[in-house]
């Protein structure tokens, strides 16, 4: 059984407990993982080389290969990891609001998403900067899967305005041929509840709150005081929301 079953699977008798050779490596693998992010936070930069992470651990080269195939593989792993961790962030912080409370919902899963960045930057960097050089995620792969939970947090907060009925119009209401098309595809696993002009907006929701937080991220904003930026980060929310059609937080939120 895989060391990688959960405790909730293992007290419903759904997976044996992980044996202690099994532990052991799930303990080396968390650890490759976490000394790979301490050298990109020591080297700035995501690209990190296999034999920087084995001198650091104390181990030969070869030896790391005993856990990971090769570097692309550890860097999917890690990639994959940042997404399941801001996913579960983006959730959490979206759960933590009354369902009644739309606009507050919406700023709590927004700010999760900004504070996540500033707390994690070399996770940050790894899944949205600058891509690795040689470095190219698998099509279809963990990542994509994983991506795709994280990002779903903003389709659930379309779909909960819509099923209270106060889903509004977005701002930008044409939308091509071609994109709707596009949407199709990726709606329908929403079964087709979103129209492809409020998909559209949701795009453009994310890009705009993703451009904030890069700037803030990488230091762009830090001529103004944290509470101007706090300020300003609360006005990209308000318009992000109207634009797309949701209900904006309050100003004292």
């Amino acid at each position: 059984m895989s060391a990688q079953s959960t405790a909730s699977e293992r007290a419903a008798g759904l997976a044996e407990p992980p044996n202690r050779r099994q532990r052991a490596r799930a303990a080396t693998l968390e650890e490759i993982k976490q000394t790979a992010l301490e050298l990109m936070r020591e080297q700035g930069t995501v690209d990190v080389r296999f034999t920087d992470i084995a001198r650091a651990m104390g181990l030969t080269p070869p030896a790391l290969y005993r856990y990971y195939a090769d570097r692309d593989e550890l860097l999917t792993a890690m990639v994959t990891d940042s997404f399941e961790d801001l996913a579960a962030e983006l959730a959490a912080a979206r759960e933590s609001v009354p369902t009644g409370d739309l606009g507050g919902r919406f700023l709590a899963t927004c700010a999760a998403y900004r504070s996540w960045a500033f707390g994690n930057p070399q996770r940050f960097s790894l899944i949205f900067g600058v891509p690795v050089p040689g470095y190219s995620a698998p099509v279809g792969g963990p990542t994509t899967d994983a991506a795709q939970r994280a990002m779903a947090n903003l389709a659930g907060l379309v779909l909960d305005t819509q099923r209270h009925g106060t889903l509004g119009e977005p701002i930008v209401r044409d939308v091509s041929p071609a994109f709707v098309e596009f949407a199709g595809c990726k709606l329908a696993e929403f079964g087709d509840a979103i129209p492809p002009a409020t998909y559209q907006a949701m795009l453009l929701t994310w890009s705009s709150l993703h451009g904030f937080v890069c700037l803030e991220a990488y230091g762009h904003f830090h001529w103004m005081e944290p509470g101007i930026r706090d300020d300003l980060f609360l006005a990209l929310v308000r318009v992000a929301a109207v634009t797309t059609g949701l209900t904006p937080p309050e100003r004292n939120s």
